[in-house]
């Protein structure tokens, strides 16, 4: 037993959860601070010294030597300073310990060293995190000792939010406020606030980290520029929900352990589809939480493997041939009296509040498709989506037949007098229980599916935040809901003008509605015939934060400024440029270093065998000499490709930043890079084991 783990202990123990707070505070400071966290009140700086103070003092009691403003920038990572409790000596040469009000609300980073998207200059240096009250503080234990974490956003100078966490705050304001007054209409008068809820799907590869640092892809990217398929993949479906090996098991649980300690809600492990890929899936929290728990989770994911002498992979497609890793966004509104919104009942016809809501869901993303797509493009997702494995590059809202029922006979008729139901399922076995089935199928297929009583995102990259996608959700959401507010409100038929609307929203939106297959070839066909957007890079995506339509949108809600959307645009067109050419150089610096060498040192091996066995007597050679001309013919290919890339690499700087440069690329950079691998892939396949340079895609996920 000495492996018990006694979850309701450890769970937030490491947090400054409301329980601590209640505990800690004087009750007059705990109510003020609770009015801050649930309406938004502003915190005065006497409450705030006070906070801050109990803070300190339980963060030092959990193994604190310092705090940090904890912050989501635009680099895809978390980022922090680390500052002592501690004040300048006393005459008696002896420190204490503070921590102000002053300190908790505001930090200064340097913001001119994250990107900004020309926001800020060099010279303009002066940036500042600033307390979000309402994701807890936590204390985090590693090799540098306990930390004080503090959740907090990040905004320039000149009030620029340079941050992912700023915008995301936003959104939930504009869903909130236009959430609330469609509630009203229907009579709601106790719902006091609508919350976004999210849960997120984390998928990961784990791999042994010896092997890891022999592949300088792997370790200078976080994918496989070069890699043959082995004899197996993942074509037998047995690595998917399949017992968990012992090693990897002992990871899951220290992992748990770790999350769960600081409050993050881990909940469903599992092995996912490729060998070597596994999942994580939380409990839904409030999206600003949810948001702040996976990038937790992230860092964790990967701090544990390094213990267990792993290395885990947050990649989108770390293994070509192979499943990528996604985070499905599982999204849904509730109100803090836990009605949500999106819970159909069990007769949706009848339900008007959610048809209306759902109809509006519809509109949203048909209206902003280009910028929901835009909200999960990334390098390494470039890799993943329509690839057969994950959702196609085109969105789509995966309904069901139950909704797509109801819609139609909306559509068609004006009214909905029925909603399909679930049947008694049949297993033929007499011995098992019945039950009842869903009314609906799930689609896996589908990049925006309603699962039930919520919209699960699946677009987004496995080592994204998931802020960008549910700022764009939250807000394009806030729009419908606006503008449908805006009719009913000021409409003399209160229930005839919502039965129009509904039908109206169905009927014009309905092209944004697919229930078939996503992987089908013809579906790319048909959604170009229906005039949705069909964006398959990253570079493609980007132009939808700058359009009219966008800047409208979000300078409605005061989510984004003009200039923070050009700004972020700025800033994805030089991380893909600044990505590509990294791994431009990657290949070529292994082509040089390792594996023209090494087919050189097999050729040679090869040619001294052949006038061995020659000199013997007239023994039969040709399969050798087939092996030698066929290698070297092939080395001949990898320098030449290799050169052309060289070349390509070189032309880079001459491109203009931005766009242009991010074009060069895509378009002649890739394509090089992916002329480079094929000789070198069938030169693994042909050399020597021993003599190949660097673990195969066999070694790496059959024995993490």
């Amino acid at each position: 037993m000495g492996d018990y783990v006694n979850v309701k202990e450890l769970f937030g123990c490491d947090v400054f959860n409301d329980s601590v707070m209640q505990d800690r505070l004087p009750k007059k400071v705990y109510k003020e601070l609770k009015k801050t966290i649930e309406e938004g009140k502003e915190l005065s700086m006497e409450v705030a010294d006070v906070v801050a103070h109990e803070m300190k003092e339980w963060a030092i009691e959990k193994g604190a030597t310092h705090y940090s403003h904890w912050f989501q920038p635009l680099t895809g990572v978390t980022a922090e300073k680390h500052d002592a409790f501690i004040t300048a000596p006393m005459e008696n040469g002896k420190v204490l310990q503070s921590f102000s009000g002053k300190e908790l609300i505001k930090g200064e980073p340097d913001a001119s060293s994250f990107p900004s998207g020309g926001l800020r200059a060099t010279f303009e240096a002066r940036g500042y995190t600033t307390w979000d009250c309402t994701s807890p503080a936590f204390v985090r234990h590693d090799a540098a000792g306990g930390t004080l974490c503090i959740p907090t956003a990040f905004c320039s100078y000149t009030g620029e939010a340079l941050d992912q966490k700023t915008p995301l705050l936003r959104s939930m304001e504009a869903i909130n406020t236009q959430a609330l007054r469609l509630l009203r209409l229907f009579g709601n008068t106790t719902s006091k606030r609508v919350t976004p809820s999210v849960g997120a799907e984390q998928e990961y590869f784990l791999v042994d980290k010896e092997k890891y640092m022999q592949r300088k892809d792997l370790v200078y990217t976080g994918r496989t520029l070069f890699g043959a398929m082995p004899p197996k993949g993942q074509e037998m479906d047995d690595h998917y929900f399949g017992t968990i090996r012992q090693r990897v098991s002992a990871y899951m649980k220290e992992v748990n352990e770790e999350c769960w300690k600081l409050g993050v809600t881990a909940k469903t492990q599992h092995n996912e589809v490729a060998p070597a890929q596994h999942e994580l899936a939380p409990i839904y929290a409030p999206v600003n939480i949810a948001a702040d728990h996976n990038q937790i989770m992230m860092r964790i994911l990967k701090k544990v493997a390094s213990r267990h002498g792993m290395r885990c992979l947050l990649h989108e497609k770390p293994f070509a041939g192979l499943n990528g890793s996604g985070k499905h966004n599982n999204w849904s509104l509730t109100t803090d009296d836990g009605i949500n919104l999106l819970e159909p009942g069990k007769t949706p016809h009848e339900n008007i509040q959610f048809l209306l809501v759902l109809t509006c869901i519809l509109k949203a993303v048909d209206k902003h498709a280009d910028l929901l797509r835009e909200s999960a493009a990334d390098v390494g997702n470039d890799q993943r989506l329509g690839g057969h494995e994950a959702p196609p590059a085109v969105i789509s809202v995966f309904l069901g037949e139950q909704l797509e029922d109801v819609l139609e006979q909306l559509i068609s008729t004006g009214t909905a007098t029925r909603s399909k139901t679930g049947e008694k399922m049949d297993t033929g076995v007499k011995t098992l229980p019945d039950f009842m089935k869903d009314a609906t199928d799930r689609n896996r297929t589908s990049p925006f599916a309603f699962t039930g009583n919520k919209f699960e995102f699946r677009m987004v990259g496995s080592k994204d935040s998931i802020s960008a996608c549910n700022v764009v959700l939250n807000t394009i959401t806030a729009e419908a809901f606006k503008e449908a507010c805006d009719v009913l409100e000021s409409a003399e038929d209160f229930d005839l003008a919502v039965h129009d609307l509904i039908k109206e929203y169905a009927t014009q939106h309905q092209r944004i509605v697919f229930n078939g297959n996503g992987y089908a070839p013809e579906w790319e066909k048909e959604a170009r015939r229906r005039g949705l957007p069909v964006l398959t890079s990253m570079v493609d995506a980007i132009p939808a934060l700058t359009t009219d339509k966008a800047v409208e949108l979000f300078g409605e809600f005061g989510v984004f400024t003009k200039t923070e959307l050009e700004s972020r645009a700025e800033i994805q067109y030089e991380i893909y440029a600044k990505a590509i050419n990294i791994e431009a150089k990657t290949m070529v610096d292994m082509a040089t270093k390792q594996i023209i060498p090494a087919v050189i040192k097999y050729t040679t091996v090869l040619a001294e065998s052949i006038n061995q066995v020659k000199a013997v007597g007239p023994i039969d050679v040709s399969v050798q000499m087939d092996l030698l001309k066929k290698a070297s013919k092939l080395l001949k290919e990898v320098n030449s490709t290799m050169n052309k890339l060289s070349k390509l690499v070189d032309q880079i700087e001459t491109h203009p930043e931005g766009r242009d440069r991010a074009v060069f690329c895509r378009e002649k950079l890739v394509p090089a890079m992916e002329k480079l691998r094929e000789p070198v892939d069938e030169l693994e396949m042909l050399v020597d084991k021993d003599m190949w340079p660097m673990p195969s895609y066999g070694d790496l996920v059959f024995e993490p």
